[in-house]
C-alpha cells in the first residue's frame, strides 16, 4: 500500500507541473490571436475623406520601359497568431494590362501581413460603407492565381489617417517574371490608387 501511494502522489505531481505549463502557454495565445483580415481596392468619391467603397481600381508599372498593370478586387485571409503564412485566404478581381492583356485573378494564400494599427479618426469622420470591422493601416502580401495562367504576388499597402512613414499607398504586383513595384501616389480628387483593410 505504501508503494501505491507513493506511485499515486508522483501522478498528482507530474499532472499538476503540466498544467501549470499548459496555462503559461494560453495568456500568450489569447493575448495574440489571430486577425481575420479583409482587404479592398477602394473606391472614393467626393471630398476627401470621402466615402469609402469597395469597387476601386489602382496599378502599378514595370521598370525599364515595361507596360502597367491595374488591379480591382478584395479578398479575405486570416492571419496566424504566430504570424507567417496562411492558406486560410479567398478574393480576387480583375487584371488589365496597357499592353492588351485582361482577366481575373484568384487570391491563393497569404505570405505575410503586418498590422499598422487602427487608423486616425479624421474630420469630417470617413463614411465607410465597407464597414467590415477596424479600419487600420498595413501591408499584405498574398499569392494570386491569374486567368492566363500566370501566378504571381501581390503586395497591398494601406498608408491611411495616422499610418507610420515606410508604407505606400495602393498595389505593387509580380506576373510571372514581370515586376510591376512602381506605385504612384495616389492623386487628391482622383478616384484610384487607394487601398483599405479592415480586421476583426
Amino acid at each position: 500500500m505504501r508503494i501505491k501511494t507513493r506511485y499515486w502522489g508522483l501522478g498528482v505531481l507530474l499532472a499538476l507541473a503540466a498544467t501549470l505549463v499548459l496555462a503559461a502557454a494560453l495568456p500568450s495565445s489569447a493575448a495574440d490571436p489571430a486577425q481575420h483580415v479583409r482587404w479592398d481596392i477602394v473606391s472614393t468619391t467626393g471630398v476627401p475623406p470621402g466615402p469609402l467603397n469597395p469597387g476601386g481600381h489602382a496599378s502599378a508599372t514595370a521598370p525599364n520601359g515595361g507596360d502597367t498593370i491595374t488591379l480591382t478586387g478584395f479578398g479575405t485571409f486570416v492571419a496566424p497568431a504566430s504570424g507567417g503564412a496562411s492558406s486560410a485566404a479567398t478574393g480576387g478581381g480583375t487584371w488589365t494590362t496597357s499592353n492588351g492583356g485582361l482577366g481575373t485573378y484568384t487570391t491563393t494564400g497569404l505570405v505575410s501581413w503586418v498590422n499598422a494599427g487602427p487608423q486616425a479618426p479624421t474630420t469630417p469622420p470617413f463614411i465607410d460603407n465597407i464597414d467590415h470591422g477596424t479600419r487600420v493601416n498595413g501591408t499584405a502580401v498574398v499569392r494570386i492565381a491569374f486567368s492566363d495562367g500566370t501566378e504571381g504576388v501581390s503586395t497591398i499597402g494601406c498608408h491611411g489617417p495616422g499610418a507610420p512613414p515606410g508604407i505606400f499607398e495602393g498595389i505593387a504586383t509580380t506576373k510571372g517574371y514581370t515586376t510591376y513595384y512602381e506605385v504612384p501616389d495616389p492623386v487628391p480628387g482622383v478616384d484610384g490608387g487607394r487601398t483599405n483593410f479592415h480586421v476583426r
